[in-house]
């Protein structure tokens, strides 16, 4: 059953250590069991983890919780090259575990409150989970590894943007859950076409050749796309090859080059046109901003 961790961000969380593993030959996980919280997200292959008697298969873009006082270990050999972000921390305010039907009751509850989103602190950070939008989640966590690496004068930093993560991690959970829940059968159809986009992104793809997928005369879904999701599609379809880019320049030293090509944008200006326009810098800039990582293979 699902299983969420509910607290809050009235004080920060406590940010302790983080970094990237990486491990270049067959690797598994020791035995712990420690009295902070972590968060790991899958980098490159599959970590084979289990939280007492649970197992999960962590895989790129998967999101794990592991609770204090709870022993974890590997119960599998992990491949050569395996790869995983990771970060323990403390919370200092109250937190409980909660089941989905609680978390369910929550989300009514802030659903028929108007004043919730105005008043609320609560986070929700699942056990296991693969947001939709994990290459938002790698930025913030890249930056934070950078500021984690910079000694800054205030000591606080890190765990305000730690927890700026976990607010994160959770929007994206209860936006997640909200959709899953309640859409309609015309919104469902929205939302495939949503994902269908999210999934082809970095292909060379149109709004045309959406509508001829989905049976949609262009000119109506353009129209309701942007009724509903509040831009147009070629806009989304930019801020999903950009998210990527951004991932990537900061996580890889890919050439500017080979990121446009990946995010499926041969023209190596446009690219650098459009990233300029969006993110108001130059895609040199913007990697250069954030180039700090503490790396670890053990």
């Amino acid at each position: 059953m699902e299983q969420y961790l509910k607290t809050n961000a009235d004080n920060p969380m406590e940010y302790i250590s983080g970094g990237l593993f990486v491990s270049n030959e067959p690797w598994i996980h020791s035995k712990r069991n420690l009295n902070s919280y972590e968060i790991i997200i899958g980098v490159r292959e599959t970590l084979y983890i289990q939280q007492e008697e649970e197992k999960f298969e962590v895989c790129p873009g998967d999101v794990l919780l592991l609770l204090p006082h709870h022993t974890h270990q590997g119960y599998a050999l992990c491949s050569p090259g395996v790869s995983f972000y990771w970060f323990h921390f403390y919370c200092p305010n109250e937190s409980s575990i909660i089941d989905y039907n609680t978390m369910e009751d929550e989300v009514i509850s802030y659903r028929t409150n108007p004043d919730s989103h105005r008043s609320s602190t609560d986070i929700f950070i699942p056990i296991y989970s693969s947001p939709k939008e994990i290459e938002r989640i790698n930025i913030l966590f890249n930056q934070l590894l950078d500021i984690d690496n910079a000694n800054y004068y205030n000591k606080r930093s890190t765990d305000y943007f730690m927890t700026s993560l976990l607010i994160e991690i959770s929007e994206q959970s209860v936006t997640h859950f909200i959709t899953e829940r309640e859409h309609s059968k015309s919104e469902k159809n929205l939302v495939n076409i949503v994902e269908w986009i999210r999934i082809n992104a970095m292909s060379n793809i149109s709004v045309t050749a959406i509508a001829q997928e989905f049976n949609y005369n262009q000119d109506y879904l353009s129209r309701i796309f942007k009724k509903k999701n509040g831009m147009n599609i070629q806009k989304y379809i930019h801020i999903l090859k950009l998210s990527k880019a951004k991932d990537m320049l900061t996580s890889t030293n890919l050439s500017i080059k080979e990121i446009a090509n990946i995010v499926g944008i041969f023209d190596e200006k446009y690219f650098m046109k459009l990233f300029k326009k969006y993110e108001k810098v130059t895609p040199t800039e913007f990697r250069k901003a954030y180039y700090r990582v503490h790396l670890n293979n053990k």
